[in-house]
């Protein structure tokens, strides 16, 4: 690793003992370390406003067109408490890095200009709550498919309007698909929305011609002007200005930027629109990145469907091999057309609700935008210019999107967000798959930036079962292969070495941009797979809790982020008011890492006592009543009652049920629709921050969906770098090679600073490489099953056996005097963070053996010291491997968090009617 400049390379200034690097395709702290920083996405529930998941109709058009939107909550609820529940098991699982998205729609819900400074003083004080658990932070400007009010997330419901589209009509005209209205509004029935149907709306007529406008209007729409400038510059400065404002105000608020705030993600997963079309009457044969799933109109029908004109459209299927045509359907709209009436703006053009003036000289409301430019006749129904979009106007050259389009509006954003952010690492995303632009001659990175690519396992994701084969999608897209057969990969090994071989494709897509990191910035799996098995909703409940499928899907996925790759990522999603029911309240998407539904059933209790508030079952949750630090309901949460024909269950009894939708992230309301047996049977304690302390492992498993995958061992700082990583998930075996030089020396007096540790057998201060050691697979007996005595204190040096340096020890924080990061709760009262480490326990029972050097564990944290090669004695690879002392902790365990402490035959013998011994 390259020493670190001792000043920024993109102000000059000083850098601080906090500061980030991004050199050498790594991230490395100021101490010359290379960081991988790990995580998750915080959170998919900040796609809506609080109370409002997709599946709900009521209020849906009428709040968006009054502007009355409220996102305060989201994606934490900073009132209750469960805050901290949540982003202490955050920092517990391992994580050091947060992906946080945030919508267009939350800044500027109110009109053009008009931002919500309430929801943005909401944000920075999500954020400091962030800080103080330690997280590494970077923004996330989401949206998809554009809008709420399109089927996705993103933009503002009178973004739609200003394009002269009436968003109202969109799913008569299959336009888009809404799920509130799905399959059509009259008939809504949102539980039936297919999986990730939703991603079919960018091959629909509202993505296609609103994404066209924004980053091509004055090439493709040049009559389309409003406010004097055209659309795309118009959509821009109010995007580029509303996540400025945000920037500009976190900026103000002092302690944010670059200890927390690293960066700034570009537009989540942006979309061509039309840009490049080869013809607009005809549908890509190669795989695109639309889904073909249910219909699949060309453009030209889409034109004519959002005219009111009926079409016959292919049908498509998706099964286990991939897509299918599935026949042909007919859409007819019956006359309703997607484009606004010209009443709703006067005749000069002037909106008076929103404010804006379009020019109704060239841009006239009513009819089709794309044949005001010549590119179809509505009478007839011709295509006039089929190749419309695919030359440059200026030109003539083939338009390329990303180059073209996408490259000038990143240069404009992230120019903005540096004026408010001179550090800020700028992170780099675009279209999903496509390998990204060169940028340095920009002048615009100045040494700061990181690659932010996504990556999915497609077929998982979509027909929501893990298969025994599956295909390198990346490499088919890329064209690799001749044929999609080709493509297949059979058996568990030959998919994790396919998943491996497609992250190495996008980590060499950096270098494209030049020597900066690649992190993935999404990446995850379904946990609704299968029919709902793991919720108990097939099989009469055999296989409730149990996520084994989830986790070979996930650990797949996560392990192809290791091996020789070390990548950065951060899993989506971590939501807080996650269902069985409704998933992550978006679109029936179903990934978030913790549910309130997977929670363990609480302690035994004698329902029928004066004391168990019979007839009340909110009561239960009530903090007077369970204790509850958190005030899980309090007088401000507001339940929403409605139900919207939740999702049916394959098999049991039916039962009365609560719908999900309220103010508080930890009430009764957000547990979903939550089932009431005649006695509570299903009733389920909530988290507590002091469970850390009493009992660290159901802290961390209670809730947790395939926890095992997620929270890894993985090194967070390394002298030197990473050159292989390897985790045996099954036994709980990981392994890591280092590979250091003479040039990872720590730079002068950088041993000064708070950051390095005493090596207490040398005598002196020097750098030690971390690993993250979870808890989750490396546990002591004792801590894992809270059924054996207290464990040893202290911690245990390493000695020497047979060469290699081999050692069995039993993690502890006593006498510790470096408070390890994923050991750190917060304190429920301040935004500061306290130490209150595991004092009574140790929390890890390890067999460490090292080819060299010395090792020390406190926490969750494994320290090790090796030497750096003196100049010109070349490069040393160190090996260290890390194993349970007792064996794999088994599955049953953590399924569910199901573990609870073992009961003394006393308290068996008595637990019906107290004490009969005495």
């Amino acid at each position: 690793m390259p020493r670190v400049p001792l000043t920024s390379p993109a102000t000059g200034n000083p850098t601080s003992s906090s500061f980030i690097h991004t050199t050498a395709c790594h991230f490395v702290d100021n101490a010359g370390r290379t960081l991988i920083l790990r995580g998750v996405n915080l959170s998919g529930s900040s796609k809506a406003p609080v109370g409002r998941p997709s599946y709900i109709r009521e209020g849906f058009w009428e709040e968006a067109e009054a502007g009355s939107q409220n996102f305060i909550g989201h994606p934490l609820n900073m009132e209750d408490g469960s805050a901290d529940v949540h982003l202490a098991r955050l920092r517990g699982w391992g994580f050091n890095m947060l992906r946080f998205p945030v919508t267009w729609e939350a800044l500027e819900h109110a009109g053009p200009g008009k931002y919500d400074y309430e929801f943005i003083d909401y944000i920075i004080r999500v954020l400091h709550k962030c800080k103080a658990y330690g997280f590494k932070v970077f923004m996330d400007p989401h949206q998809d498919i554009w809008s709420r009010f399109s089927g996705g997330s993103g933009a503002p419901f009178w973004t739609i309007a200003a394009c002269g589209i009436d968003p109202r009509n969109l799913t008569a005209t299959q336009s888009a698909i809404i799920h509130c209205e799905y399959p059509l509004a009259h008939i809504a029935d949102p539980a039936t929305l297919p999986a990730m149907i939703w991603t079919t709306n960018y091959g629909r007529l509202l993505s296609q011609t609103i994404f066209t406008f924004f980053f091509a209007g004055r090439d493709f729409a040049p009559h389309c002007v409003i406010d004097g400038m055209n659309i795309q510059d118009y959509l821009q400065h109010h995007f580029i200005e509303a996540f400025g404002t945000l920037a500009d105000r976190i900026r103000d608020a002092g302690d944010l930027l670059d200890e927390c705030v690293l960066g700034w993600d570009s537009l989540n997963e942006p979309f061509e629109g039309l840009c490049g079309w080869d013809n607009l009457s005809v549908n890509p044969t190669m795989q695109s990145s639309t889904l073909k799933k249910g219909t699949y109109p060309t453009p030209a029908q889409s034109l004519r469907l959002g005219m009111g004109q009926a079409q016959t459209v292919e049908n498509w299927s998706f099964g286990s091999l991939g897509p299918k045509r599935d026949g042909s359907v007919t859409i007819d709209p019956k006359g309703i057309k997607i484009w606004a009436d010209p009443s709703t703006e006067t005749p000069d053009g002037v909106n008076e609700r929103w404010g804006w003036k379009r020019d109704v000289s060239q841009w006239k409301l009513g009819t089709c935008v794309w044949a005001q430019h010549g590119v179809w006749d509505i009478e007839s129904g011709y295509i006039l210019r089929d190749d419309y979009f695919r030359y440059l106007p200026s030109t003539g050259n083939p338009a390329e999107f990303v180059e073209d389009y996408w490259k000038p509006h990143f240069v404009r954003y992230a120019t903005r967000v540096r004026r408010a952010h001179p550090e800020a690492i700028l992170f780099v995303q675009p279209p999903v798959f496509a390998p990204p632009p060169k940028l340095e001659e920009e002048g615009l990175l100045k040494g700061r930036c990181a690659y932010s690519a996504h990556y999915y396992d497609g077929l998982t994701l979509i027909t929501r079962h893990w298969n025994w084969f599956n295909a390198d999608a990346l490499g088919l897209l890329r064209g690799h292969y001749a044929t999609p057969l080709q493509a297949v990969k059979i058996g568990e090994g030959a998919i994790r070495r396919s998943f491996q071989e497609q992250l190495a494709m996008l980590k060499k897509d950096t270098t494209i941009i030049g020597p900066y990191p690649t992190l993935i910035g999404e990446i995850g799996t379904p946990f609704d797979m299968d029919g709902k098995r793991s919720y108990g909703w097939t099989d009469k409940g055999k296989y409730r809790g149990d996520y084994n499928r989830q986790e070979k899907a996930l650990d797949a996925s996560l392990n192809g982020a290791d091996g020789s790759n070390g990548l950065n990522w951060t899993v989506w999603t971590y939501c807080t008011d996650n269902t069985h029911d409704w998933g992550d309240g978006w679109n029936m998407e179903d990934l978030s890492l913790w549910c309130a539904d997977d929670l363990p059933d609480a302690e035994e209790q004698d329902v029928d006592s004066p004391n168990s508030n019979d007839g009340d079952p909110s009561a239960l949750y009530d903090p007077m009543v369970a204790g509850s630090r958190a005030g899980l309901l309090n007088n401000q949460s507001k339940v929403a009652m409605v139900n919207n024909h939740a999702p049916k269950r394959q098999t049991g009894t039916e039962t009365p049920t609560l719908g999900a939708a309220a103010a508080s992230s930890l009430s009764l309301a957000s547990l979903g629709s939550m089932s009431l047996p005649e006695k509570y049977q299903s009733l389920q304690r909530q988290p507590r921050l002091e469970d850390w302390t009493s009992d660290p492992y159901g802290f961390l498993t209670s809730g947790a969906r395939a926890v095992r995958a997620f929270s890894r061992p993985w090194p967070t700082k390394i002298v030197g770098v990473p050159a292989d990583i390897k985790f045996d998930i099954g036994k709980a075996f990981f392994k890591l090679v280092v590979r250091v030089t003479a040039e990872d020396a720590p730079p002068a007096g950088v041993l000064d600073n708070e950051d390095a540790a005493v090596d207490e057998e040398k005598g002196a201060r020097s750098r030690a490489t971390e690993i993250y050691v979870p808890l989750i697979h490396f546990g002591a007996e004792d801590v894992v099953r809270l059924d054996s005595p207290e464990g040893q204190t202290g911690t245990r040096q390493s000695g020497d056996e047979g060469g290699a340096v081999v050692s069995r020890g039993r993690s502890s924080a006593v006498g510790s005097r470096w408070a390890s990061a994923v050991d750190l709760p917060a304190s429920t009262d301040t935004d500061e963070a306290v130490v209150d480490l595991v004092a009574q326990r140790g929390l890890l029972d390890v067999t460490v053996k090292v080819s060299s050097g010395r090792w020390r564990v406190e926490g969750q944290t494994l320290r090790w010291w090796y030497d750096v090669p003196k100049a010109g004695e070349g490069t040393k690879e160190y090996t260290i491997e890390i194993k349970r002392r007792t064996g794999v902790i088994k599955p049953l365990l953590v399924a569910r968090g199901a573990r609870r402490r073992s009961k003394s035959w006393c308290e068996l013998l008595c637990q019906d009617r107290g004490c009969c011994i005495m």
